[in-house]
């Protein structure tokens, strides 16, 4: 993850010592020498993740990257875009997005919850599906990634459940994911008292550009919503073909998607292909990028 950029840019070594002395633990070590094991644990991965996002804005920045006129992040990406927009510090949004990740760990007992992607089948028949199959349980469509590919989460004996229903509507795959927890439901709002507490001690700032919400799907500035819609995120829907569909309706046509890999650009292709998604977590993307 980043390696080949940071062999020519010192700023994503940089970034990640930063973020490991707001932890006080080496997540550059766990980047370039950890197991996949120990960075897919939730609380390593958010940091991880965070971190990669935030050093690559800090190198396009460094190098006349265009300026964004509006920023959006999925689901802990979101908290790379309040770091990035100047909404809370870097050191803070690390330490938060840690907490974050412990916190909803200890808000669902290991096996109790689950999360599975369904692919080709309409959202509102997904979501009808759920309703019908929770049966007093939690089951929710969670992930509204593009048009046909919805995540649902909720109890395990529930995710178990609807799997078959699901296949049975027309799914073309119903499958389990290999997560810790089951973000984004109802299970999750313990997860988000705890980070209630935690982000009560954090300043948040107006942001140098206003930031679409996976709650609101609407272009916030206010701080105080701000803040109020990252606690709500945590056991809400992430609502991702609404927000791409809202940005191009804004008239964006040219986006960057600061992170490794381009799962963003892949879904946004699905979604609307009206705007240019510039991948940026690989050198080649990167230097194509700056120079366009």
């Amino acid at each position: 993850m980043l390696l080949d950029i940071a062999a020519e840019h010192d700023q994503i070594k940089r970034t990640f010592v930063e973020a490991s002395d707001a932890l006080s633990d080496d997540l550059w070590g766990m980047l370039t020498d950890g197991d996949a094991e120990q960075m897919s644990l939730t609380a390593n991965t958010q940091p991880l993740l965070l971190t990669a996002g935030v050093a690559l804005w800090r190198i396009w920045q460094d190098n006349g990257g265009a300026a964004p006129a509006i920023m959006a992040g999925h689901s802990l990406g979101e908290y790379t875009a309040l770091a990035a927009s100047g909404t809370i510090a870097f050191d803070d949004a690390v330490r938060a997005v840690r907490f974050r990740g412990q916190a909803m760990q200890r808000a669902v007992p290991a096996g109790t919850g689950a999360m599975a992607a369904v692919i080709g089948l309409d959202d509102a028949r997904v979501v009808d599906l759920c309703a019908d199959a929770a049966n007093g349980e939690v089951l929710e469509a969670v992930n509204f990634n593009a048009p046909g590919q919805v995540v649902i989460a909720g109890h395990a004996s529930a995710v178990e459940r609807v799997l078959p229903l699901l296949k049975g509507a027309g799914a073309k795959r119903a499958l389990p994911l290999p997560v810790s927890a089951p973000f984004h439901c109802a299970l999750m709002r313990p997860a988000a008292d705890e980070l209630a507490g935690f982000l009560g001690d954090i300043q948040f700032s107006a942001p140098a550009m206003p930031i679409v919400q996976n709650v609101s799907v609407q272009p916030e500035t206010d701080p105080v919503r701000i803040k109020s819609q990252v606690l709500a995120q945590t056991y809400s829907p992430v609502r991702w073909t609404q927000t791409v569909q809202f940005l191009a309706g804004e008239g964006v046509s040219r986006a960057v998607e600061c992170g490794p890999g381009a799962v963003l650009a892949g879904l946004g292709k699905r979604i609307d292909k009206s705007i240019s998604v510039q991948t940026i977590g690989d050198l080649g993307g990167l230097t194509q990028g700056l120079e366009a």
